[in-house]
């Protein structure tokens, strides 16, 4: 949770191992959130410093060695978090005077070298297309994010790059899911993608979560800028799954007070059913009513070999009925 008016609390906990970092004395931490980049997604960090506010400068231990970024937040107190996992980066101390131009003057920096690769991509005649650039604070290394739909031969490219940046380069291949996540924009519900704004890994989305959800199958519906399944299709189904477990599925029949009825639709939200008398007559089922009805079980058909029908091959097709889903 996010806490805008109140002071950040200090939380006692032993947090205070950062991943090979060893802070010596305890101290209380006040937890923070930052973005290294503009648009870049937001991270939690702790630190020593309560009066860090919207906008500060700070400077965090990264795993490569120490990054600017800017605070954006603050989060209240951690509770019950294991000892053995420490919660965010260390935000080291705030940064200085120089680090803060140094740290302006990092995204043109950046810029040119995506114009310089993109440049020298097109001269070579490459089937890749450039991403995004990170270069490290301190000048020890800069990645190049490109897509591609093969392997590419980039040993001359990365020549000529080491050549022109006097330091260590890194050609990054990325999937168009990482590719929508670094470049950012709006999902169809009108906030911020959330892969760009807090999500740290894609889990697998498959089209059954969407059909757990009783969401439209169309894919301009349920896909995302990057054109694959939404990942928020993964935040509710396992409650859907467990909502709709022991409910009759659509297309059962089942008998309640002495009439039959066919299940037509699921309403897990509310706990009910909505089934079809033979009238037509639709009618709502609390969950205390479809638990006690009775569920009528498939019929099997005839055992023994089957008679060949003389009718129109055309007349048994058209009379079939269409196979219901099976159970899970």
């Amino acid at each position: 949770m996010i806490d805008s008016s109140s002071e950040p609390q200090p939380v006692q906990s032993s947090l205070e191992t950062l991943a090979g970092e060893d802070r010596g004395e305890e101290a209380p931490l006040y937890y923070y959130k930052f973005r290294f980049r503009e648009q870049g997604r937001e991270v939690t960090g702790h630190a020593q410093l309560i009066d860090l506010v919207h906008g500060d400068q700070v400077m965090v231990r990264a795993e490569h060695g120490v990054e600017p970024a800017t605070v954006t937040g603050r989060f209240l107190a951690v509770a019950d978090v294991d000892a053995d996992q420490p919660f965010g980066c260390r935000i080291h101390r705030r940064a200085s005077a120089e680090e803060q131009e140094k740290y302006r003057l990092l995204p043109q920096l950046e810029a040119d070298a995506f114009k310089l690769c993109q440049h020298q991509i097109e001269r070579l005649g490459l089937p890749m297309h450039m991403v995004r650039v990170e270069r490290f604070f301190n000048g020890s290394k800069i990645i190049f994010y490109f897509t591609a739909e093969s392997r590419v031969d980039f040993r001359e490219l990365v020549k000529v790059l080491v050549q022109e940046f006097r330091t260590r380069v890194e050609m990054r291949q990325i999937g168009v899911r990482h590719e929508t996540q670094m470049i950012g924009g709006l999902g169809p519900c009108g906030r911020e993608l959330c892969c760009t704004s807090f999500l740290n890994k894609f889990d697998s989305v498959s089209i059954k979560m969407a059909k757990t959800q009783d969401l439209p199958l169309n894919p301009a519906k349920i896909s995302g800028l990057c054109n694959r399944l939404l990942c928020c299709l993964t935040y509710e189904y396992e409650t859907y799954k467990m909502m709709k477990k022991g409910m009759p599925r659509a297309g059962r029949q089942i008998q309640f007070e002495g009439r039959v009825y066919q299940v037509n639709r699921l309403i897990p939200l509310l706990g009910k059913v909505a089934a079809i008398s033979p009238e037509g007559e639709e009618r709502l089922f609390s969950e205390e009513e479809w638990r006690a009805a009775d569920p009528i079980p498939k019929s099997t058909g005839r055992k023994g070999p089957v008679k060949k029908s003389r009718r129109p091959a055309s007349d048994i097709i058209g009379g079939q009925e269409e196979p219901s889903e099976d159970d899970d």
